[in-house]
């Protein structure tokens, strides 16, 4: 069975890579199987007009239907 691999990130960048800019900087973090912290690094990835994956075009709820 193959083992899944575990990696971090804050959505753009490793946390490890990410240099503090303060003593108590604070960033974002995305901890967990390779597969799923992939995926939300995609949803920032995305262009701005798809940034929301609950309420865009391709979400759980269309914004087209909320006017």
């Amino acid at each position: 069975m193959p083992t899944r691999s575990a990696i971090d990130t804050d959505g753009t960048r490793a946390i490890l890579d990410i240099v503090p800019e303060s003593l108590h900087a604070r960033v974002p973090l995305v901890f967990g199987s390779a597969d799923l912290v992939q995926r939300v690094a995609t949803y920032h990835a995305a262009p701005p007009r798809e940034r929301s994956p609950l309420f865009g075009e391709r979400g759980l709820f269309d914004a087209r239907s909320a006017s």
